[in-house]
Formats: structure tokens, sequence, C-alpha cells
């Protein structure tokens, strides 16, 4: 039985930070090869809507690229509109002698490169890991790729969970719904750390067959109950009165994210409490730049991003929520509460 409550004695970050940020560098080199976008925008000084009006590009995908420049210190946004710093106008706009385009010309036809040329223009994620026949939502259908990333999203889960119990206070809860839970990591970590707590994970199939086998061998299974079901189609439980959504929003777009809040608010009692676990942008998008560079990651390859705190304290608002404070909790990551009133 695997002890949910020993955490390693050295920090990840940068393990963590190599993998997350590893697709940043393609967005960059994207902009400054193909589009001359730092050139442009001194030129040009524009809004959002502005810049996707100009290149013809869809508002997910740009609002990501944005971010990640701005994180970067090499674009800045007065009154909503982007211009370059001078850091941009001189090593990323032609014309200037320092301009380093031609340093990154050799890159431009690396495959995560050109597929974000793609995905600004279509809004539509290219394949995981740089396949373009694996959509990360229908291959998550299959055995094989289920399996595969579930095992990956574990051995994160098996770090960051520790550190997420750390900072919740779950005294006077008694039932923890983990909604898109995977292996179930997160559901028997706060367990074991809370021992009056129950839990349950809440996951398709054929993940949740995984799901089941994770929590029969950490020794679980008589606390943690798995249940499958298509969170879009199938109602949750409404006898659990928190709810975790762990490295799940973060997958989807907006209108998803509207709906799982909503699905959450409609199941959860009144005074019930909705954890988000994620990693989130700041409240003005100007960083934290690690977060900024994995957001690039989730906007080529799936249908979601980075949200900043202030995007989803107004979604959990919408909905019904009373929304919390943010808190950091390891390796980047961190969480918001939010209460059903």
């Amino acid at each position: 039985m695997t002890d949910l409550t020993r955490t390693p004695i050295s920090d990840p970050l940068r393990v963590y930070r190599y993998r997350d940020g590893l697709y940043a560098g393609d967005l960059v080199t994207a902009a400054l090869v193909h589009l001359d976008f730092f050139t442009w925008l001194g030129e040009h000084p524009s809004t959002k809507e502005e810049i996707c009006a100009h290149f013809k590009f869809a508002e997910r995908p740009t609002d990501v690229m944005l971010t990640l420049f701005v994180a970067n210190g090499f674009i800045t946004s007065t009154g909503g509109k982007f211009e370059p710093t001078v850091t941009a106008r001189e090593h990323l706009s032609t014309g200037s002698p320092w301009n380093l385009a031609p340093y990154y010309a050799s890159l431009k036809n690396r495959p995560i490169t050109l597929d974000f040329i793609k995905v600004l223009q279509t809004d539509k994620p290219a394949g995981w890991g740089g396949n373009q026949e694996l959509d990360w939502h229908k291959a998550m259908e299959t055995d094989e790729f289920s399996r595969s990333f579930t095992a990956a999203m574990d051995c994160r889960g098996h770090f960051l969970a520790q550190a997420l119990a750390k900072r919740l206070d779950l005294a006077g809860r008694r039932h923890l719904l983990d909604i898109g839970g995977g292996s179930g990591i997160y559901a028997c970590s706060l367990v074991a750390h809370f021992p009056h707590l129950r839990g349950a994970v809440f996951e398709q199939h054929p993940v949740s067959r995984i799901t089941e086998r994770c929590v029969r061998e950490r020794g679980m299974a008589e606390r943690v109950d798995v249940m499958t079901g298509d969170v879009f189609k199938d109602a949750l439980p409404t006898d659990c009165d928190v709810h975790l959504l762990s490295n799940v929003l973060h997958d989807w777009g907006t209108n998803e994210v509207r709906t799982l809040l909503s699905l959450s608010h409609a199941a959860l009692p009144p005074g019930g409490l909705l954890i988000i676990h994620d990693a989130f942008i700041n409240e003005d998008k100007t960083g934290p730049l690690p977060v900024a560079e994995y957001s690039c990651m989730l906007m080529h390859s799936t249908q979601g991003k980075c949200y900043s705190v202030g995007e989803y304290a107004a979604l959990l608002e919408e909905v019904g929520f009373t929304s919390g404070a943010y808190h950091d909790t390891a390796a980047d990551r961190g969480f918001m509460t939010a209460l059903k009133v």
C-alpha cells in the first residue's frame, strides 16, 4: 500500500517546468518567423479583437499567445491595446540590427510550430504530442491511450495531491466527489489526509476501469468509490458535499467550463464546497511565465488553456457560486474554492 501522506525531500519544480513549457518556444517561433508579429504590432498597436481580425485568428489561441508575450516582457497592454516593448522592438522586429528572426528561421518548419499557425486560425486542437490523428478527447475513449495518459497524470498527482491536501481545510466535510479524477490519486490522497472523509471518483469508460484498479492497488477501495459516467450526459451524484475539479477545466473551452461548473452547482447541497485545482494565470494576465508557457501546450493539444483567476471567478459567480481566494500549492499550481449559497 502506498503512503499517500508521504512527500519527497527534494523539489521537482525544474523537472515540471521543462515538460510544461516545452511548446512555448514553438509559439514564439511561429509569431516571429511566420507572422513577423512584433513588427506589425509596432506599426499597429491593437486590441486583442483587432489582432484577431487582422490575422484572422480565433480568440482562445490569441489570448494564450498574448498572455505568453506579456509574461515574457515582449509586449505590454495599456487600456486594452497591445504594443511591443523595447525588447521586442530591438530583438524581435524587422529593421532592427539586433533582430533575432533569422536565428529562429531554421526552426520554422518544426511540426509544433506549424501546428500553432493552424490552431491560431481554426481554434481546433492539434493532435496530442504532435500526432495529427490523435484528438485528445477522442483518444481518451480508447483503452491504450487512456492507460498511458492516466499513468502520466497519476505520477504527477502523487506529488501535487499532497501539496493540495496540506493547504485545504476539510474539517466538517464528509463526502468528496473527484470529477474527472483519472486514476483517483487526488481522491485517495485527500481521504488519506482527512480520515473522516469518504471519497468517490466520477470518470468515463474506459478510464473508470483503470481508476478502479488504481484505487484498489492503493488499498483505498473501502473508502473511495468509482462511478462510471459522462459528466456532460449523466447526472452527478447528489450525496457529496465537496466537489473537486483537478486539472480538468483547462482541457475545455469557456462554454464547457461553464457547463461543468453549472453541473457541480446543481449537484452540491447548500453550503457545498467546490475546489478547482489547476495552473492559474493571474488576475491581470501578466503571468506567471511558467503557467503562460504551460497554457501553450494546452492550447495546442486540447480545447482549453490555463484560465485566469478572474475568468474563473466570473464564471463561478455566473452559475451561482460565491468564489473564494486563490492559494498557491506546488509546481506552479494552486487552487480556488467556491461555495454554493
